[in-house]
């Protein structure tokens, strides 16, 4: 299980208003978020979760460092309604922001839409995270700096923004997908199939978020 930083918006995220108390299949989907196994590269938190996209909703956010340099940052959005939304194909829809500085070359690359794509639908594949109805952008940013901020260096970015319907309440292979995402666009390559993740806590300040 994924140790998180607690954020006391968390449980409010679960019910909206006056409503009663969330039905049990989000309650168990919203946990399942807190369950997946991701590298130490990683640390995960609770967010606020919009509450005006779907009936019930929850979200978790992500950022990937190697030492102390943060190399992309990530949220996660889980949507639920019992009605289903048009286009869903389903209660359940997970909402992904992931983004990463590159370095202008590879932003410039014709092909950087099609194999950002390929890396999302590559990591739901590999961690078995069933799924239908898949869309979304990649982007590329450059940031230029003007009048007491024209020193600062330009910047490039890759910002990708997706969506898709999961089949099953478990979401922990959907989390773990969405990291492995954000690590391959910090330019940290996967694990091999046969090393475990050990998550790294957010609460032991001696930790290394790599080795």
């Amino acid at each position: 299980m994924v140790p998180f930083r607690p954020s006391s918006t968390y449980a409010s995220a679960m019910t909206l208003g006056d409503q009663p108390p969330a039905p049990p299949a989000f309650t168990r989907a919203a946990e399942s978020l807190r369950m997946a196994e991701v590298r130490p590269e990683i640390e995960l938190e609770d967010l606020p979760a919009p509450q005006r996209l779907a009936p019930y909703s929850a979200a978790i956010g992500a950022s990937v460092y190697r030492d102390d340099d943060e190399l992309a940052v990530g949220r996660l959005i889980l949507l639920y309604d019992p009605d289903g939304q048009r286009g869903w194909e389903g209660p359940f829809r997970l909402v992904a922001y992931v983004r990463a500085d590159m370095e202008p070359e590879i932003t410039s690359d014709p092909l950087l839409g099609p194999v950002a794509w390929s890396w999302l639908t590559e990591a739901l594949e590999a961690q078995q995270a069933d799924y239908s109805a898949a869309g979304g952008t990649v982007t590329r940013a450059v940031s230029e700096g003007f009048g007491n901020k024209a020193d600062d260096p330009v910047t490039t970015e890759l910002e990708l923004r997706a969506s898709w319907s999961p089949s099953q309440e478990d979401l922990s292979g959907h989390v773990a997908a969405w990291c492995d995402l954000m690590c391959l666009a910090a330019g940290i390559p996967p694990l091999p199939p046969d090393v475990a993740a050990l998550p790294r806590r957010r609460d032991d300040p001696e930790s290394d978020r790599t080795k």
